[in-house]
């Protein structure tokens, strides 16, 4: 495993984090299917083994149940490692998909997250998506820049959608996550930006929702409660054929692998944190950081 630079500490995180939406199950929806628990631990276990030193979750991931499961993990190992949540994006306690990003709330939904997570301190905590208008007038950072003052978090962070989002919270973050995959790649005038001005940066989303790779087809269905039910058909039927592309050109990776050395040929980014259910698939993943990076040539493939 390699480790870049957060930001302009001198902390060192593994280039591979693991996402933990999809450990969260499939019990409250808005999940990538069903999961065991069982199972989801020796996957935890397994990137720890394999150097991964950061775990990206969010309190709505299950109602808290990755969280939960991070907590269970994570506990003897918790000073070695970072944990990053996220709050607000959706008021679960009381009722699913009500935004709240009220000091009072963030003060509230932290010390849930911290009982789960086991722990009295989180690495990074991150805003859950708010609003570009929130991120403008700026005043739902102040919050928690009194909770790093506190010591019950040590990076303000925040996840984003859009470039203008990411853009204008620069000027209040120590960290920012946002999407950029192959065919996303959108937001790299965000991450090149935070580079020069030391904010480290987060990669979601790298494979797709893991649809590039290569599990699955322009027939492929999923259970209810999956966000994969929803895609268009024409979308999948795009995205898997170029899985397939990806496969036939380059047949020394999979392409999951593909996918996720294309991120990490950038360098303004800090870590990428693909998700994973199982053992197999985060042994997958954190095996590509000891893989060599993608050639210039292979590079261009994608137009980069």
């Amino acid at each position: 495993m390699k480790y870049r630079q957060l930001g302009t500490t001198q902390l060192q995180l593994s280039e591979v984090g693991m996402g933990c939406w999809a450990i969260g199950g499939n019990s409250h929806g808005n999940s990538y299917g069903s999961t065991n628990d069982a199972e989801s631990l020796k996957a935890i276990k397994k990137a720890i083994a394999m150097g991964c030193t950061l775990f990206d979750t969010a309190d709505v991931y299950g109602h808290g149940h990755s969280e939960e499961l991070l907590g269970l993990a994570l506990q003897k190992v918790r000073n070695s490692v970072m944990i990053a949540t996220k709050v607000g994006g959706s008021y679960f306690y009381g009722g699913f998909g009500m935004m709240n990003f009220t000091e009072e709330y963030i003060r509230f939904a932290i010390e849930q997250s911290l009982k789960r997570l086991r722990t009295n301190y989180i690495d990074v905590y991150q805003l859950h998506n708010p609003t570009l208008a929130m991120i403008k007038e700026g005043e739902v950072f102040k919050s928690l820049r009194k909770l790093q003052e506190e010591g019950k978090i040590r990076h303000v962070g925040i996840s984003v959608f859009t470039l203008e989002e990411g853009i204008a919270a620069l000027d209040h973050v120590d960290t920012i996550q946002c999407v950029f995959n192959i065919i996303d790649p959108r937001n790299y005038e965000i991450m090149e930006t935070a580079k020069r001005r030391g904010i480290a940066v987060i990669v979601r989303e790298p494979l797709a929702n893991g649809m590039l790779t290569g599990k699955y087809n322009a027939k492929s269905t999923f259970e209810q409660g999956d966000i994969r039910q929803a895609m268009p058909e024409d979308y999948k039927e795009g995205i898997t054929e170029l899985a397939k592309e990806i496969r036939e050109r380059f047949p020394r990776l999979t392409s999951a692998q593909v996918a996720l050395k294309y991120v990490l040929n950038f360098d303004c980014v800090t870590t990428v944190i693909p998700g994973a259910k199982t053992e197999q698939q985060v042994e997958e993943n954190m095996a590509v950081s000891d893989l060599p990076a993608l050639t210039q040539e292979e590079m261009s493939f994608f137009g980069s």
